[in-house]
Formats: structure tokens, C-alpha cells, sequence
């Protein structure tokens, strides 16, 4: 199923801030260089093998820049692009086009490079695992709901979206409380009964200290592959379990072949390397 990108009046104010950012001041290098009146074409190009990510914010780009510019996109956002593949093709006033090309290319490479690296975790779990690749709130200030976007786009799923969507008790949560049972006990007598109460433990003994005070998720931090193992005789179904930390490629297979419900990976949207896509004139 195809991912819902952001609302519209989101896409359109994150467009807005990054072309002021480089346009507010003009052009001066296309005006002096490209007659007003001179119309063309661009292609928006993979350069490598790619899962295309940000064509709502690539048509939204050149709606602002230009009403007169036309944007026809060959792929969908969440599909596979081999390089040399031709993505989206640009078409119209051509200062307008170089007006737009770094913004739009910008958000297109980010994005899709989200998407890419998220496919490649999910790939890595075992055929059919029930797992979850989830990513996690370390994502670029003022590009949150893009990167969450990109991370559904390459089969991944979003994890808590704010500190207000969901209880999730960390380790200074649980030092200022005073430990696990305190912090989960004053969580639940404050939570909606609508909430589910998830708790970051370190070792086998805060474990079973959140399991006995009667946390819904549990979440394993830096726990090697040995530990989740106990960690997961231990649960025994008595609440989710979910793995940070640490997470690898390499360590996806074997995390979902043990039967974990969630591998989060920060490093979805804090590490992805922007993809090379290319605006190539026609």
C-alpha cells in the first residue's frame, strides 16, 4: 500500500522556508545568464539504484516557484529506480526550472535517500518475519513528518511521533523517578486509558523490574543478540518487545528470526546519505 505523504498545508510551509532560505534575494546568476522568455525541459534522473521518495514536495517546489512550470512524475513515491532512470520530467519556463532546481533537488535526494536505506533494513529480515522496522524522533528539526514519510515509503513504519503521542520512560525518566516500578506506576496513574506504557531497560535486572510493575513494551537497549534471547524467555508474550542499539544490517536477520517485535534504528532518518539524483537538461 502506498504511503499518505504529509497534509498538504505541511508540505507547503517546509517548501516555503527552504525556497526563502535560497531565492528571497533572486537569481542573479540565471537573470543575467537565460532570456525571460526561454522556455525547457529537465529530467529528474537516478544516478544509482534507488526507492524514490518526495515527489508530492518536488511538484510542490515548482508550484510556488511558477504556476506555468508542469511537473509529470514516471514513478510513484516508494518505487524502485535503477540508475539512468528517468524519475520526473520538468517542463516550462526555464529561469523558473533553475529557480527551483537545488530546493527541489535537495528534499529528492534527502528523502529518497531515507527511503533507500529504510528498504534495506527491511529487506534484511527473514521472509516471513512479523518484525517491525521502525524509526525513532532523531530526525532532522523542521523535517520530521518528511523523514517519517520517507521511512513509510521503504516499507518502514513510524515510531512514537512527538512526546505527546505516546509514554515512552527512558533511562533519566526512570533515574529522576527513582527506578522502574516508580516511574511506571506514576505513568500509569496518569495516563489516558487509551495509552500504552513502554519502558527503556539497560540490563535483565531493570527487565524484570518493568515486567512485574506491568509495562505494555519493553524496550531492549544495547542488548546483545545472547541477551535478547533471555530477554525474550523471559517475556515470554507478557508485553512487546522491541530492540534499540547497536542495530546493524548484519544484525537485522537474526533479530527477526528470534521473533522480536520492533527493531528501531535511529539511524533511519540521523545517518542516511542523500542519494545522487540529477536534474539534467533536455
Amino acid at each position: 500500500m502506498q504511503a499518505t505523504p504529509p497534509a498538504p498545508t505541511i508540505l507547503a510551509e517546509t517548501v516555503r522556508r527552504a525556497l526563502s532560505e535560497d531565492i528571497d534575494r533572486g537569481d542573479i546568476t540565471t537573470e543575467a545568464c537565460i532570456e525571460p522568455t526561454t522556455v525547457g525541459t529537465a529530467t529528474l534522473n537516478a544516478r544509482e539504484r534507488v526507492v524514490v521518495c518526495g515527489l508530492p514536495i518536488l511538484e510542490e517546489v515548482y508550484a510556488q516557484v511558477d504556476l506555468l512550470i508542469d511537473v509529470d512524475a514516471h514513478l510513484r513515491d516508494g518505487d524502485v529506480a535503477g540508475a539512468g532512470t528517468a524519475i520526473a520530467t520538468i517542463s516550462g519556463p526555464a529561469t523558473s526550472i533553475l529557480l527551483g532546481e537545488r530546493v527541489a533537488l535537495n528534499f529528492m535526494q534527502r528523502l529518497t535517500g531515507v527511503s533507500t536505506m529504510t528498504r534495506h533494513f527491511v529487506d534484511a529480515l527473514p521472509d516471513g518475519s512479523r518484525t517491525r522496522i521502525t524509526d525513532t524522533r532523531k530526525t532532522t528539526p523542521g523535517l520530521r513528518a518528511l523523514e517519517r514519510y520517507a521511512v513509510r515509503c521503504g516499507g518502514g513504519h513510524n515510531h512514537r511521533e512527538d512526546l505527546g503521542a505516546a509514554i515512552l520512560i527512558k533511562d533519566n525518566h526512570i533515574a529522576a523517578a527513582g527506578g522502574c516500578t516508580q516511574a511506571i506506576e506514576r505513568a500509569r496513574e496518569h495516563a489516558p486509558h487509551t495509552c500504552r506504557i513502554e519502558c527503556e531497560v539497560d540490563t535483565r535486572a531493570q527487565l524484570e523490574e518493568a515486567l512485574s510493575a506491568g509495562a505494555d513494551i519493553v524496550m531492549l537497549d544495547n542488548f546483545d543478540d545472547d541477551e535478547v534471547r533471555d530477554a525474550l524467555t523471559l517475556v515470554s508474550g507478557r508485553a512487546i518487545v522491541e530492540v534499540s542499539g547497536g542495530i546493524t544490517l548484519e544484525r537485522v536477520a537474526s533479530l527477526g528470526a528470534m521473533g522480536v517485535d520492533v527493531i528501531s534504528v535511529g539511524a533511519l532518518t540521523h545517518s542516511s546519505p542523500s542519494c545522487d539524483l540529477g536534474l539534467d537538461w533536455s
